[in-house]
């Protein structure tokens, strides 16, 4: 078969050239990924990023898309490859430096970010960035200045980092610096992997925030966080005593602060309870994160008196483990005030459990509640409901822990 003229007279680079934008004719899918959604979230709520993975996982891909879901240009800075002085500003000396002082010129990537009004400032390396400019970059990450020049609103921040077993000469994150950001773990989905290869990658879309929930949301998030914080006043402050960790998220004023903006928000756009969990984990560390999932859970759970004056019409959470607070909350407010009808009342809630199928919850508040018990006070006939499911599941418990093996 014989070549066109018109083909004849292409240069070699031009057919390359063709073949590259046929490989880069890709198209987006709407997907659900928790990542890519915790990710949105965060900018969505004006927090910078930092997103942890292996070199070549993706992150730079998926900071395109963001960055093309958003309508902003994406403005890539190299932090390894920069100077502090690169981030703090040149000194520029004037006519009259004593009358005017010297002024601390800025890069020219933070003069077009101020001049465009908006954009997407992508940090990329950072964990291969040495302290001195750690350091500079502080003030960018807090206070979104460069040199004399601040930053305008419609500028987000997102930075990217290899853990350091995996980067080039990297450097831990300092504490101050780390404190300042959301750190998400970016690890590859397969499947995304492969459609992707394919030419269908997932799209980034923002949240939809219900401009009708926007004030309960932040009711719950300051009920929730404060609420953690006023009984568990030692995770107010937490610095790891490890080196590694103090590069990773921990717990602190600042990064309550941003837990709650980030419950807020998820709460104000129905996210997933993976997406919560990887947002509040990303700021005040995983044990602290967990708590604080914790008491929402909590938060939602019905009051023992009400359950008490009540226990007729109760209905108790179908989570085990919420079931069990539940119960253990009832046993304890009878505990505090003792009286024959509340007594009577628990052991009804108790049997409720037990028809739900989970007398192994009923074992321990069971034998609480029983320990109440005044002289003068009848045993309802309600125990003799659940005194059988009690029984079997104590010898269940026994028998896994060995006790009820033949001597």
């Amino acid at each position: 078969m014989g070549i066109s003229s018109e083909a004849a007279h292409l240069r070699p680079l031009d057919v390359a050239a063709d073949l590259l934008a046929l490989l880069h004719d890709t198209t987006t899918e709407p997907r659900a990924d928790t990542q890519l959604e915790a990710l949105t979230l965060a900018v969505s709520a004006d927090l910078p990023v930092l997103l942890w993975g292996e070199p070549g996982i993706g992150k730079t891909a998926a900071l395109n898309q963001l960055a093309e879901a958003l309508e902003l240009p994406l403005t890539t800075v190299i932090a390894s490859v920069h100077e502090p002085s690169d981030f703090s500003g040149l000194p520029v000396v004037g006519d009259d430096p004593a009358e005017q002082g010297v002024p601390m010129a800025p890069p020219d990537w933070a003069v077009r970010l101020v001049r465009a009004g908006r954009g997407l400032l992508f940090l990329d390396e950072l964990s291969t960035a040495p302290p001195a400019v750690q350091a500079a970059l502080l003030r960018v990450v807090l206070e979104r200045r460069v040199g004399a020049l601040r930053l305008p609103p419609g500028v987000r921040i997102v930075a990217a980092a290899n853990p350091r077993s995996s980067a080039a000469d990297g450097w831990e994150l300092s504490p101050p610096l780390a404190n300042r950001f959301v750190h998400l773990r970016w690890t590859h989905d397969h499947d995304v992997v492969v459609r992707g290869l394919g030419g269908i990658w997932p799209k980034a879309t923002l949240p939809r925030l219900d401009p009708g929930r926007l004030s309960d949301a932040v009711t719950f998030a300051r009920r929730a966080v404060c609420g953690l914080l006023a009984v568990r006043p030692g995770l107010v402050h937490q610095l790891p005593k490890n080196e590694t960790r103090r590069g990773g998220p921990w717990p602190s004023p600042r990064s309550w602060e941003m837990a709650l903006r980030l419950t807020a928000f998820a709460s104000a756009a129905d996210a997933s309870r993976d997406v919560l969990s990887m947002l509040v984990r990303g700021t005040v560390g995983d044990g602290p994160g967990l708590e604080l999932l914790a008491a929402m859970d909590r938060m939602d759970l019905p009051d023992p008196e009400i359950l008490l004056a009540d226990p007729g019409s109760a209905s108790l959470p179908d989570r085990g483990d919420l079931r069990q607070t539940v119960l253990d909350g009832v046993v304890e407010a009878v505990r505090k005030r003792p009286e024959r009808s509340r007594w009577d009342a628990a052991w009804s809630l108790l049997a409720l459990a037990v028809e739900a199928g989970a007398p192994d919850l009923v074992v321990v508040p069971a034998a609480t509640l029983a320990a109440l018990r005044r002289d003068d006070w009848q045993v309802p006939a309600v125990i003799e409901r659940l005194s059988g499911a009690v029984s079997l599941a104590r010898r269940a418990d026994q028998a896994a822990a060995g006790e009820g093996a033949p001597r």
